[in-house]
C-alpha cells in the first residue's frame, strides 16, 4: 500500500494564505490496485461490486479514482457534456486570468452557484467557481489528475474525481516519512515457543478471517523513515461541498454478521481507514476478548447466589411463615403496618447479587481492569512494530498546525491592533470570556442533571402514594416493583435525550476556547463531553448506591422534601436490588437504542432524507443502484464525524463494567454480547452508511488511554464503598463476630431493626387504616440502629451503629489500598513492550545497520571498480599513442635505441 498526503494551500484573492475546504488537517489516500483489492477481500457487496465497478475508475477505465470532490451545480444545458466542463477545466491560460480578476470580488456565501463557465454568474457565483479553478490548478500543479463530471445521475451536484499517479504517491511518501521496505526478514522465537504458536495458530484458525495478511505473520520487511514531513490544511467555505474517497472493499470477512466469531482482519481495516481507526477497532476487538473472562466469573458468582439463597439464614429469617415480626409504614396516612415475610421475594433476590463471592468479584474486576490496561499497552506496542509506527510521533502529524478559526480570531485580533507585521497570539485573558462560560455552562448542565434526578425522586414519592391508594390489591402488592421500573425507565429516557443535548453543548463551549491544534479541539471536546455524559449516565445510579434511604430520619421525625413529600427509604433487602434493576435498564436501554439502534437508524435516516433533497425521488431505490456510478453512490452516505462517538459509549460502558460491579455482577456479560454485535455494527456503518473517512496516522488511542485509567481507579473506590455501605456485607460480618451468640447469622434480621411506639407519630402522620392486619399495633418495627421507645435516650443511635460505621470506612481504606497495591504489582509485573518485539527491534536495527553498510560498501567497490577501469583504460591510451607515434617517426625511435644501446 502507499499512502500519499492529499493537500494544497489556497491563496484567496485578497491576497492572504488561507486553505481550502474543511478544518480536516492533512487527507491521505489510501492507494492499492486493484487486482491486489479483489485478492484480499470481495470488494464491496454482490450487487454493488457489479453495478459500481466503473464508477471506481476514470472514464478510460486505467485511472483510479482516489478522492472525490462535489459542489453544487444548476443543471447543465442540453447541448453541454461533461467532456465539454472537463475540457474548459484543464486550460490553465484562462484559470490563471480568473484568478486575477476575482481578487475584487467579495467572500463568498453558501449560494447554489451556476455550473457553466460560459454563462453569466452572480457576484458570489463566479467568485466561488474562480476559487475552484484556482484550487484545480494547484492540484494539477502538484501533478495530481483530475476529471470532472456534471452530467450526472444525481441533479443539482457536480463531480471531481482525483487521481493520484506512482510519481506523486512516491514523492508525497518520502514527504510524510512514510516506512519503506527494504528486506524481507522471519520473526524467529524459541523452538518451544514456536511449537505452542504453531498448535495455538492451528486451533484458533477457524476463527481467523480468510484474509492474506494471516498467512504471512511470520514474514516482515525491514523498514526505514523518510526524513521529513509536510502537512497542510484544506478549508471549504462553500466552495465545495464534500470531500471523500471512495469505498471498495472490506465487507465479507469483516462488515458481515454472519463473521460475528472470527478476529477482525486489523491489518487490513488499519490499510484501508489508516492507522487511526484500526487501532480503535484493535482496541474494540482486544476488550471484547478481555470481557470473555470477565462475564465467566461474573455468572458463576451469580450461579453461586443462585445456589445458596436457601441457605441464605437472614432471607430464611425474613421468609419463614411464623415470622410476625410488624413493620411500620412505609409512607403517611395511606400506607399501613405490613408483614416483614411480605418482602420474602426481595430478600431472596438481593442475595443473588449480594453475597460474600460479590466482595471477591470486586477485587477480581479491579485487577481485571489493571491487566486490561496493560494488556492493551502491549497490543498496542505489537501494532506499532507490525504497522512501522515505533519512530513514529504524534508532533509529526497536523495537530501542530493552527486550525483556520485560530488563525481568524489571531488575524482579527491583529487588525484590531493594526499590528499587521507581528504574528499576535490568542492568551488566557482573550480566552477568559470563554473560560468563564465553559465553567458556567458546565456546572449548569451538571445541575440540570441533578434537578431531573429530583425530580425522579418526587416521581417515586408520589407515585408511591398514589398506588398505595389503590382499590386492586393486585396493584397494592407490587407497589414496590411497579414504582423501581417506571422510574428506572424514565431515568433511562432522560439519559438519551440528555446525552444528545450535552454534546452539542459540549461542541459549542470548545468552539468558545477557539483551541490552537485540531488535536487541543478534540481533546477539550472529549473531556468535556465526557465530564457530561458521565455525570448524565450515573448520577441516578450514584443516588440509589450512597444517598437513599439514608437521609429518611425514623418513624415519628421523617425528613419531608418541600413539607409534603417525604423521603424515600430503601426496603428490607436494601437498596442494594433497586440499584441492580436501575443499572440493568440503564445500560441494557443505552446499548440496544442508543448505541445500535440510533447507530444505523440515524445514518440511514440522513441517507434518505439527502437522497429525496437531490430530486430524484421518481426513483424507485433498486432503480437508482443500478444507475449511479460508486462515486455518485458514496454522495448520499453521511459523512464520518470521528470516533469520538464510538469511544464515548465503551468508555461509558467500562464504567457500567467496572464502576457498580459488586452490584451487578452480570455486566460484564450484557457488555459482551453486546459489544460482539457492536464490532460488525460499527463495522459495517463504516463500510456501507459512512462515507469513506480520510486515512490518519496515530501510534496510540490518545486521551481514551488516561480516561480508561482513571475510571479504573474510581471503580476501586466507588465498589469499596457499595460493600461497605450498599449492601449488608459489613453489617453481617460485625454482626456475626461481634454480636451474635453462636457466631452464626441466627438473628442478624432482629438485630437490625429498632422499635418504634406508634403512639408517638405526628399528628397527622399516622395510618389511616391502622387495623389493616386484623389487630391493633402498638409497637413497629424499622430499619436502623437506634435505641428503643423504653431506654433512656429514646431513639438515639445505638453503640451498634457507631461500631459498623467503622468497620465499614475501615474496610473502605483496607480495600482500595490493597486491591490498587495489587493493580500496581499487575502493572509492575507485566512489562509495557514485549519481550519478543523488543529483541526484534533491537535485531532489525543490527540487520538494517549491516544493509546500509553492505550497500555502502558495494557502492565504494563500484566506484573503485571504475576508477581501476578508467584508469586501466588510460594507461593502454597513452600506450597505444607511444607505439603510434614510433610507427610514424622510424628513425627517430632507431636512434632513440641506438642511443640506450650505447
Amino acid at each position: 500500500m502507499a499512502q500519499v498526503a492529499f493537500a494544497c494551500f489556497y491563496s484567496s484573492p485578497e491576497g492572504t494564505n488561507q486553505t481550502l475546504a474543511g478544518d480536516r488537517a492533512v487527507y491521505i489516500f489510501s492507494y492499492w490496485t486493484f487486482k491486489k483489492c479483489v485478492t484480499l477481500l470481495k470488494a464491496l457487496t454482490p450487487e454493488e461490486n457489479s453495478l459500481c465497478q466503473h464508477g471506481l475508475y476514470f472514464q478510460d477505465g486505467q485511472r483510479r479514482v482516489d478522492y472525490v470532490l462535489t459542489y453544487p451545480v444548476k443543471k447543465p444545458s442540453a447541448g453541454r457534456s461533461s467532456r465539454q466542463s472537463t475540457h474548459l477545466l484543464t486550460e490553465n491560460a484562462v484559470a490563471r486570468s480568473l484568478r486575477h480578476s476575482s481578487s475584487l470580488l467579495s467572500s463568498p456565501a453558501a449560494d447554489v452557484e451556476l455550473g457553466c463557465p460560459g454563462e453569466t454568474f452572480g457576484g458570489q457565483e463566479d467568485h466561488k467557481a474562480f476559487r475552484r479553478e484556482e484550487f484545480e490548478g494547484k492540484l494539477r500543479d502538484m501533478g495530481l489528475e483530475l476529471e470532472k463530471d456534471e452530467d450526472t445521475k444525481v441533479t443539482g451536484v457536480g463531480f471531481v474525481k482525483i487521481h493520484a499517479p506512482w510519481n506523486v504517491l512516491c514523492r508525497e511518501a518520502e514527504l510524510m516519512k512514510l516506512k519503506m521496505p527494504t528486506k524481507k526478514v522471519r520473526l524467529q522465537s524459541s523452538g518451544v515457543v514456536e511449537k505452542i504458536s504453531s498448535l495455538v495458530s492451528k486451533v484458533l484458525e477457524p476463527l481467523r478471517p480468510h484474509v492474506e495478511e494471516h498467512h504471512t505473520k511470520n514474514i516482515k520487511h525491514l523498514s526505514h523513515t523518510f526524513s521529513r514531513e509536510k502537512q497542510h490544511l484544506l478549508l471549504g467555505s462553500g466552495v465545495y461541498t464534500a470531500a471523500y474517497p471512495l469505498h471498495d472493499l472490506l465487507y465479507e470477512e469483516w462488515a458481515n454478521y454472519s463473521v460475528f466469531y472470527k478476529y477482525q482482519p486489523i491489518g487490513l481495516v488499519r490499510k484501508y481507514f489508516g492507522e487511526k481507526i484500526g487501532l480503535y477497532f484493535a482496541w474494540l476487538g482486544l476488550y471484547t476478548q478481555m470481557l470473555i473472562p470477565a462475564s465467566l466469573v461474573g455468572v458463576i458468582v451469580f450461579l453461586y447466589g443462585c445456589a445458596t439463597v436457601d441457605d441464605n439464614i437472614p432471607s430464611m429469617e425474613i421468609c419463614h411463615p411464623k415470622n410476625n415480626i410488624t413493620m411500620c409504614p412505609l409512607c403517611d396516612r395511606v400506607c399501613s403496618y405490613w408483614k416483614l415475610s411480605t418482602a420474602c421475594g426481595t430478600a431472596r433476590a438481593s442475595h443473588l447479587f449480594d453475597n460474600p463471592a460479590t466482595v471477591f468479584f470486586s477485587i477480581f474486576m479491579a485487577l481485571w481492569a489493571a491487566m486490561f490496561m496493560e494488556h492493551w499497552k502491549r497490543r498496542q506496542m505489537r501494532l506499532n512494530y507490525e504497522w512501522d509506527l515505533t519512530g513514529f510521533e504524534d508532533e509529526e502529524v497536523s495537530s501542530d498546525h493552527p486550525r483556520a478559526e485560530y488563525e481568524f480570531r489571531v488575524m482579527q485580533k491583529s487588525l484590531s491592533k493594526d499590528q499587521k507585521s507581528k504574528m499576535e497570539k490568542l492568551t488566557c485573558r482573550d480566552r477568559l470570556p470563554a473560560y468563564m462560560t465553559n465553567i458556567v455552562m458546565m456546572l449548569l448542565m451538571i445541575g440540570v442533571t441533578f434537578a431531573i434526578v429530583f425530580g425522579v425522586i418526587l416521581y417515586r414519592i408520589s407515585t408511591k402514594a398514589a398506588l398505595h391508594m389503590s382499590s386492586n390489591p393486585i396493584t397494592r402488592n407490587h407497589v414496590q416493583l411497579t414504582v423501581k421500573t417506571t422510574a428506572a425507565i424514565i431515568n433511562l429516557v432522560v439519559i438519551l435525550i440528555l446525552d444528545e443535548v450535552y454534546g452539542a453543548v459540549a461542541r459549542w463551549l470548545t468552539v468558545l476556547e477557539v483551541p490552537k491544534t485540531d488535536k487541543s479541539f478534540e481533546e477539550r471536546l472529549i473531556f468535556k463531553t465526557f465530564i457530561l455524559k458521565f455525570v448524565n449516565a450515573f448520577s441516578p445510579i450514584i443516588y440509589i448506591a450512597f444517598f437513599r434511604g439514608r437521609l429518611v430520619g425514623r418513624p415519628g421525625s421523617y425528613l419531608y422534601v418541600f413539607e409534603s413529600y417525604r423521603m424515600e427509604e430503601c426496603a428490607h433487602g436494601g437498596c442494594l436490588m433497586e440499584l441492580c434493576i436501575q443499572l440493568s435498564i440503564t445500560m441494557l436501554g443505552k446499548q440496544l437504542i442508543q448505541n445500535n439502534l440510533f447507530e444505523i437508524g440515524i445514518p440511514k435516516l440522513k441517507k434518505l432524507i439527502r437522497y429525496i433533497r437531490s430530486k430524484q425521488g421518481a426513483f424507485q431505490e433498486e432503480e437508482r443502484q443500478k444507475k449511479l456510478q460508486r462515486y455518485e453512490t458514496d454522495h448520499f452516505l453521511e459523512p464520518f464525524a470521528g470516533l469520538t462517538p464510538e469511544y464515548m459509549e465503551m468508555i461509558i460502558q467500562f464504567g457500567f463494567v467496572t464502576l457498580f460491579v459488586a452490584s451487578f455482577p452480570l455486566a460484564p456479560l450484557f457488555a459482551l454480547l453486546n459489544n460482539i454485535i457492536e464490532i460488525r455494527l460499527d463495522a459495517k456503518k463504516f463500510v456501507t452508511e459512512l462515507r469513506r473517512p480520510v486515512a490518519a496516522r496515530a501510534k496510540d488511542i490518545g486521551i481514551w488511554y488516561n480516561l480508561l485509567r482513571g475510571v479504573a481507579k474510581v471503580a476501586v473506590i466507588i465498589n469499596a464503598f457499595v460493600i461497605s455501605f450498599t449492601s449488608d456485607f459489613i453489617p453481617r460480618m460485625v454482626y456475626q463476630y461481634m454480636y451474635s451468640p453462636d457466631g452464626s447469622m441466627h438473628g442478624f434480621v432482629n438485630h437490625t431493626l429498632s422499635y418504634f411506639n406508634v403512639s408517638h407519630f405526628q399528628d397527622g402522620k399516622e395510618p389511616m387504616d391502622p387495623l389493616h392486619l386484623g389487630y391493633h399495633v402498638e409497637i413497629c418495627r424499622y430499619k436502623d440502629y437506634r435505641e428503643p421507645p423504653w431506654s433512656s435516650t429514646p431513639y438515639e443511635i445505638s453503640k451498634e451503629f457507631w461500631a459498623v460505621l467503622a468497620v465499614r470506612l475501615a474496610f473502605v481504606i483496607v480495600f482500595q489500598n490493597v486491591v490498587m497495591l495489587m493493580s500496581d504489582i499487575v502493572d509492575w509485573l507485566i512489562p509495557d513492550i514485549p519481550k519478543d518485539i523488543s529483541l526484534q527491534i533491537h535485531k532489525e536495527k543490527i540487520l538494517l545497520v549491516d544493509l546500509f553498510m553492505k550497500e555502502e560498501q558495494g557502492k565504494i567497490h563500484i566506484l573503485e571498480s571504475s576508477y581501476r577501469l578508467s584508469t586501466g583504460c588510460k594507461e593502454n591510451c597513452s600506450r597505444s599513442d607511444n607505439n603510434n607515434s614510433t610507427a610514424a617517426h622510424p628513425r627517430s625511435g632507431l636512434h632513440t635505441n641506438s642511443t640506450k644501446s650505447l
